[in-house]
């Protein structure tokens, strides 16, 4: 059942039944990839059309990136293919230089992210704040639906396109409703039959029985096709040629790790289970790479189609498997029957797959999260929309990380006390890095300090190179003023930073007897004020 189902967190979908493969378990699985490859032709037709290719580019693209994916990708239930995030960047180079260096690209695409893969640095995808998760689920969800709005464009006889108005608009908007309706009652009734399938069967039965005139698959465009061949890229191999692949071979090796990686994170968070980044990394190269050697656009994970298979009961590699199996079955042997579904059908799904996607509980939250997290949200939807994933995950990582300096930033600060030797003590709190070192040397009174202080790292680390020349300002001070400054408490990665830096920080530092064992210096607080 696709319903909304993403809040705060994506929420949890319970497993339908065991992962056991018994025969109730197959056949779930593969009605579900037989539902996720209805969904996948239009979308990979459409995809292949924004990039400026035929559509049997997109298609082999879906087939071979959804299939190796599926076979050794980190997350089962999780559906690759064509996507309209990596072919808005496609369509200039393939304008400028030709489907060949597409296919080049896709190549070098596939090496980059393999490369990403074996490195592991698949795992700093957990840097990404959950606001910025959220607004790129929204996002997606805006650019899903927007996407659909096409379809309600005929040409106008002009070679342009125009939009539906009077009986054909009206018959369009009945038939996605009721796919829609069906998708959303069925669950109520019976889950042995995925609900997206029943909706894309009853319409169709309905356009065909009828004999109503409505746009239909056939109408985009012939899926009918051969089995994929093996291609070298006919591009020559110098170095002019890498300049020409290889800026477009970062973004899009970028944009798709993006995409499949969070997308990944989403579907686990969904089936209560785990996903290996860098092991999706290195399918989705190894898919990419294929891809480009048997004329494919490329793709990654596709957050609609992966909604809709989950959704449908998938939990192995099966559906992934069974789904790319089907399409390439369309393309080959079944395209006569698959161009006879309506296109209203497939929009429908994909207006239900919205509507699951889209966070809505995130809407009900935003007054009650920090004001920095809720623009962060806001920011991350609007520049998935307009922009493209990659740059609105960046901007939003680098605008959460900002926030978070400045909070952390205001939290130096010390309790002042005295030592056993008569010390005066300022035990710090808070962390000491380039944003509060300004603070930090603002707790300090070398001028009216004892000849010997003490600063207590017991509540604080030094985190970078800032701090340690911060530190080594504070020293500075109270070597001029004929006093001493002594280190305690330091964290045994604080200490190496200080052992890295060499004769960068001159200070006196008393080492721990034993650091496994908080020690007592005997320090006394005379009050809990803190140092201004």
């Amino acid at each position: 059942m696709l319903e909304p189902a993403l809040t705060g967190r994506a929420e949890a979908v319970a497993p339908v039944q065991s992962t056991k493969l018994d025969a109730a378990r197959i056949k779930t699985e593969l009605l579900a990839g037989l539902t996720v490859a209805l969904a996948l032709v239009p979308e990979a037709v459409a995809f292949a059309f924004v990039a400026g290719v035929n559509p049997l580019v997109g298609l082999y693209a879906a087939f071979f990136v959804g299939l190796i994916t599926a076979c050794i990708g980190g997350r089962p239930g999780m559906i690759s293919g064509a996507t309209g995030a990596l072919a808005v960047v496609m369509v200039s180079l393939v304008a400028q230089h030709g489907v060949e260096y597409l296919f080049a690209t896709v190549v070098l695409m596939g090496i980059i992210q393999i490369a990403v893969g074996v490195l592991r640095w698949g795992k700093f995808i957990r840097m990404v704040p959950h606001p910025v998760m959220l607004g790129f689920v929204n996002g997606l969800a805006i650019v899903i639906f927007l996407a659909q709005l096409g379809q309600f464009k005929v040409p106008d006889g002009a070679g342009g396109q125009e939009w539906m108005t009077g009986s054909q608009l009206y018959l369009m908007l009945g038939l996605i409703v009721l796919t829609m309706a069906v998708i959303y009652l069925l669950p109520r009734f019976t889950k042995a039959f995925p609900a997206p399938l029943a909706g894309i069967l009853v319409v169709s039965g309905l356009v065909l029985g009828l004999g109503l005139d409505t746009r239909s698959v056939g109408d985009l465009s012939s899926i009918a096709g051969g089995l994929p061949t093996f291609h070298i890229p006919m591009v020559p191999l110098n170095f002019e040629t890498l300049q020409i692949i290889l800026p477009y071979a970062i973004i899009l090796a970028a944009i798709g790790l993006i995409e499949s990686l969070l997308t990944l994170n989403l579907v686990a968070d969904m089936t209560n289970t785990k996903g290996g980044a860098s092991k999706e990394c290195l399918a989705q190269g190894t898919a990419n790479i294929v891809t480009g050697f048997f004329g494919g656009m490329g793709g990654c994970a596709m957050i609609g189609q992966s909604m809709i298979n989950v959704k449908s009961g998938a939990r192995t590699r099966i559906s992934g498997i069974a789904a790319a199996l089907f399409l390439l079955s369309f393309i080959v042997v079944a395209s006569s029957l698959i161009e006879q579904i309506p296109v209203a059908a497939l929009v429908g799904v994909m207006f239900m797959v919205v509507i699951g996607t889209f966070a809505w509980t995130s809407l009900k939250i935003m007054h009650k999260i920090p004001l920095t997290d809720a623009l962060v949200m806001i920011i991350v939807t609007g520049v998935t929309v307009y922009a493209d994933l990659a740059v609105a995950v960046v901007v939003g990582v680098i605008i959460s990380a900002l926030a978070y300096a400045w909070n952390a930033a205001s939290r130096i600060n010390a309790k002042i006390g005295k030592s056993k030797e008569g010390w005066k003590v300022y035990r710090l709190e808070g962390p000491l890095f380039f944003g509060s070192t300004t603070g930090f040397v603002d707790l300090f009174d070398p001028q009216n300090d004892p000849e010997d202080v003490v600063v207590d790292f017991m509540d604080s680390r030094v985190v970078d190179h800032s701090g340690l020349e911060s530190i080594d300002a504070i020293a500075s001070k109270y070597l001029a003023a004929g006093k001493r400054l002594h280190l305690r408490h330091l964290s045994p990665d604080c200490q190496r930073l200080l052992n890295k830096a060499g004769n960068l920080v001159e200070v006196s530092v008393l080492e721990d007897p034993d650091y496994e064992i908080a020690v007592d210096y005997g320090h006394t607080f005379e009050t809990p004020e803190k140092a201004k």
